[in-house]
Parts: structure tokens; sequence; C-alpha cells
């Protein structure tokens, strides 16, 4: 057998790139290196405009110089990271000697020992991560997320009106409609959205204990924690004061418990579409030339959600255990985070994923109104909370002397299969006012839905 040229092992850099491979930009290697590179350079920047150390502020032309270099970041730089790592076996410290080559090349040698000074690989890693993670998050992750959102808020509005039998516990229950139950999950997903994007992305720049020990022994009348406060600041991120080596990550914990929140929703609308497709309640749209099974050709196959659940669940596991272990660091600094961390980027890839599946899902299903009318009709039985709802409030007003409405409908209804006729017999026997047994007279099932359709212009409070 001959050897396979080299393959991903991730189905997130192979089959599925085209989803997710837009993560990459920002939660892959070469991503973090950049936002080292761009945390390198404005460190620099910083330190030089306050003329620290007897440095002048950098001419406007090479401070855009420097900062074009970090935009620019590409594949010769990644080359050239991967040469000098080699021999440093230290990627921030093989960062650091890459922008010093720049500042070489840029005429800047006076400033090279400012280069990474007086930090530790953490300051620049806290501050990358929360650039990188702020950027996949906002700009790729988030507008899926509300794709799907806008999607489900078309079915909710398109589908207010139309009646369908609920099930609680799997058994028939109270009618809804097909939009308020799609709704129902909107309002569910936008709270979680409001979550995400009230999230704080943290950093600190403090040194090897978090003390700012190596920048006083260096400068003792400079400002260093507004120093720091004022470059965190100017990155669009919030300070932390208060650290050990490494930021305490725990705004990430918050972040990933967030979008697992919001994952587990969607996992929870997954499994019900498709539970209402084997039931014959949706129905799939075929898609031309696509293939459901390989040996019964009349299959359609609601693989779209099934996709969704999986990625969703693989999604979670990850999320779960970076929001678990991230908060936790022996003492003043262990290096568990490292590894940990660079797979923030797989966590939300397969979220990512899901989402996609569930957007075209979504845009491949279309609502059955014969099963659903057939089943609502064939269901008369779930009037009877409404039979002795009535009751209860005629014998309340004085209009009826019956006992227990409940025991009364349960032996009718429990256990048996009642149709129209039977229930307006009932109800015609029934001690009840003229008017309560003219409202219970015209109720079906298609019309006992309550407010389920106006409920549905709550989306959005």
């Amino acid at each position: 057998m001959s050897p396979l040229p080299p393959q991903p092992v991730s189905p997130l850099d192979g089959r599925y790139r085209s989803v997710a491979g837009v993560l990459g930009e920002h939660l892959s290697e070469a991503g973090l290196n950049r936002a080292r590179v761009h945390v390198e350079v404005e460190w620099l920047i910083a330190l030089t405009d306050r003329g620290l150390f007897g440095t002048t502020a950098l001419p406007p032309e090479k401070k855009d110089a420097l900062r074009a270099f970090a935009a620019d970041f590409g594949q010769a730089e990644i080359d050239e990271l991967a040469k000098l790592e080699a021999t440093t076996r230290h990627d921030v410290k093989a960062v650091e000697y890459l922008v010093r080559s720049e500042l070489s090349r840029q005429g800047l040698d006076a400033i090279a020992e400012l280069t990474h000074f007086a930090a530790t690989s953490e300051d620049i890693n806290n501050l990358s991560y929360a650039l990188t993670i702020r950027a996949a998050v906002q700009e790729v992750w988030t507008p899926r997320f509300r794709d799907v959102i806008g999607r489900l808020r078309e079915w909710a509005l398109a589908e207010r009106d139309r009646p369908m039998l609920s099930h609680t516990h799997g058994q028939p229950a109270t009618p809804t409609t097909v939009g308020k139950e799609f709704a129902v999950v909107v309002h569910r997903l936008e709270r979680q959205l409001r979550r995400v994007e009230r999230a704080e992305f943290l950093g600190k720049f403090s040194g090897a204990t978090g003390t700012f020990s190596a920048h006083l022994a260096a400068d003792a009348d400079a400002d260093w924690p507004n120093i720091s406060r004022e470059f965190v600041d100017s990155l669009g991120l919030t300070w932390n004061p208060l650290t050990t080596q490494i930021e305490s990550h725990d705004w990430q914990a918050e972040l990933f418990q967030a979008v697992a929140h919001a994952n587990r929703i969607l996992h929870n609308l997954a499994t019900d579409v498709w539970t209402y497709i084997s039931m014959g309640y949706f129905t799939q749209v075929p898609q031309p030339g696509a293939t459901g099974s390989s040996t019964m050709p009349h299959k359609i196959n609601p693989i779209r959600f099934e996709n969704a659940e999986a990625n969703l669940e693989l999604s979670n596991a990850l999320l779960d255990s970076l929001a678990a272990t991230l908060v936790t660091s022996r003492l003043q600094r262990d290096l568990t985070d490292s590894t940990t961390q660079r797979n923030v980027g797989v966590a939300l890839g397969h979220s990512l994923l899901a989402l996609d599946n569930l957007f075209r899902g979504l845009g491949e299903i279309a609502v059955s109104e014969t099963k659903l009318a057939a089943d609502l009709d064939g269901n008369w039985e779930v009037l009877a909370e409404a039979i002795q709802t009535v009751i209860r409030a005629e014998v309340a007003a004085g209009r009826s002397t019956i006992a227990d409405p409940y025991a009364l409908l349960k032996e009718l209804t429990r256990g048996h299969r009642v149709g129209q006729t039977e229930l307006v017999e009932f109800v015609d026997a029934l001690e009840i006012g003229d008017a309560a047994k003219a409202r219970l007279r015209e109720l079906t099932p298609g019309t006992y839905v309550g407010l389920a359709s106006s409920l549905v212009d709550h989306l959005g409070d």
C-alpha cells in the first residue's frame, strides 16, 4: 500500500473546510502568530510614544510601516517563524526574533531591545487570544448564528396561524401553532445572543507574576499600571489589573458557557425538527442529484439535522472542557492552557458547521398541511382540558353544580378515542350556561390554540 500525501486529521480542515475554514483566519497557529506580531509591534510603539528610556516617538511613516508588517503577515512570515522556532523551541521567542529582524530591516535597530520589553510570553499570548477569539466570535460565529435565528424568525412569522397538535411526554396535548413553536426557539436563542454580545474580552500586561517587578526595576518612576491599562485599552480590550502570570481566563469560560448554552438550544431544535419529520409534520424538499440511501432509492434522510446534532455535541464537549479547565492554573502559572486554548477554533468550528447545517436544513423542509390536519382531527379528546376548565368557571359563577369537573372529563377521555360527535353530545348534556355551551360547541382541535398566533408578536421583547 502506498502512503498517502499529508492529510488533515480533523474533518474541519478536510471534508468541512469550505464551511469551517474561515475560522482559520483567526483561530489557527498562523492567526495567533499574526496577532502576536501585532501586539509586539503595538507595545513597541506604546513605549516609544511615551519617550521611555530615552526614546522618541517614531515618525508616522515608521509606525505605519511596522503596523503594515503585522497586518500583512503571510506565508513568508509563517515559514520564517517555523525556522526560528525550530531553534528557539519557544513560539513567542520566535515571534520576538521575527519582529527584531523586521526592525533591523527598517533601520530601527536602536529600539530593538524594547521588543518584548518586560513582557512575559503570557502578556503577549493573553492579548493575542483575546483579539483572535473576539474576531472569530464577532466576525464569523455570530453572523452565522444570526442567520439561523433569522431563518427561524421567518418560519415563526409565516406559520404563526398554522395549527399543530402538541405532544407533551410524547402524547397528544393542547394544540399550538407551528409558528409559535419556532418563536419559542427564536426567543431562547436571542437571549443567548445577547449574552455572547455582552462578553468581555479581558487582557493583562503586568509581567512574569502580575507584579510589574521587571518594569519597576527598569524605571521606578513610570506609572506602569496606567501604561498597562492604556495599552490594553488601545487594543479594544478590558484591562485586568489583578492576575498571576496569566490572565485568569474567566472571561473565556463565561463566553464558552454562553456559546455552549446556545448550542444546547440548537441541539433541542435539531432533535425536534428531526422528530417532526419522522412524524410527517414536516416534509423534506428533494434536492436535485442528492442520494438519501445507497440501497433504498426512495429515502430522503434528515441529514442536515443529524449532522447539526452531532457537531453540537462535539462542540459542547470541547467548550465544556475549556470552560472547566482554563479557570485553573497551578500557583502562578502552569502550561496546561497553552495546548487547551489551541482547540478553541475546533470547538467553535463544530458549532459553526452545525449552524450551517441548520440554516440549510431549515430551508429544505415544508409543512405537511394534510398530516397536521389529520392529526388534529384524530385527537378531539385534547378538548377535554377546555371543557373541564369552562365547567369550573361556570361552577364558580353559580351557573353549575357539577362536582369535580376534572374527574368527569378524565372518565370520558383518558385512554379513549373521542370524536366530535361524542364531545358535542357530552357538552349538550352538561349543566352549564347556554353561552358556555355555545363556545364549547364551536371549538375544534384546530381552533383550540389560545393566543399562540399573537404570542409571536413578543419576538424581540
